[in-house]
């Protein structure tokens, strides 16, 4: 039976969301689980998430065995097995035909950022900025809707061919005390979002201006190769 799960983790403890030869993922984890339980399945992600990025929606799909009814029960035992670090928050049937990857719209990630200093509690998932100019992020932010080739806005050696993606929508907004950008895109390019992030807080310090974004994204001239912090980001949502 194609099943669909919802999942949220700490991405602090992960050298990413996908199996990679130098370290546990947190699909490493979810098939340790898996296996404890007689549940041999691959595992199909809908998208991959770097080290140290955190997610409150991952979504991924996996084949179940067919006495495995009751999903209450199930999300139960899993969420027992799991580190407290991966957490289950929904799971359902879908049609066998469902991808979790290919069959995605949207996706929805969130970068947070505070402009009270970090503690030993948070400063793994925000990121401080001492001053923050709300009215420069959100004239500049809009710059990344539509669609762009973001070849310089993306990590070099990454095995992608087609450089183009669609931002739906971007915005810039506070929530009590702290500050959130959010991206909505059809998909991204490896460290693309950590990338325009770290170009809107230079424009917010004064490094750089709005035209010097639409330098970088006409691919002009490349004026920032370094990207945000990963701990401020979070893969939210994704839709179908």
């Amino acid at each position: 039976m194609n099943t669909k799960f919802v999942i949220s983790y700490d991405g602090s403890f992960y050298c990413g969301s996908q199996t990679q030869p130098n370290g546990l993922s947190v699909e490493d984890k979810l098939q340790e689980v898996f296996k404890h339980l007689n549940i041999n399945t691959k595992i199909v992600l809908s998208g991959r998430t770097d080290k140290d990025v955190h997610a409150t929606g991952q979504v991924f799909n996996c084949l179940l065995p067919s006495y495995w009814t009751n999903l209450k029960k199930l999300k139960e035992i899993l969420n027992r097995h799991l580190p407290l670090s991966i957490r289950i928050n929904k799971i359902s049937f879908v049609n066998e035909k469902f991808h979790s990857r290919f069959h995605a719209k949207k996706r929805v990630y969130r970068y947070i950022i505070t402009s009270k200093p970090t503690t030993a509690f948070n400063s793994r998932y925000v990121t401080y900025v001492k001053d923050i100019n709300e009215n420069r992020i959100k004239e500049a932010i809009k710059l990344f809707i539509g669609t762009h080739d973001f070849e310089f806005f993306h990590k070099r050696g990454s095995d992608k061919e087609n450089l183009i993606r669609e931002v739906y929508d971007a915005v810039f907004y506070k929530y009590r005390d702290i500050y959130v950008f959010k991206f909505t895109a059809n998909s991204y390019l490896r460290s693309q979002i950590r990338l325009m992030v770290g170009f809107l807080l230079k424009i917010n310090d004064g490094t750089f201006t709005k035209e010097d974004l639409l330098i970088q994204l006409n691919k002009q001239k490349h004026l920032l190769k370094t990207p945000a912090s990963a701990y401020g980001l979070y893969l939210a949502k994704v839709y179908y």
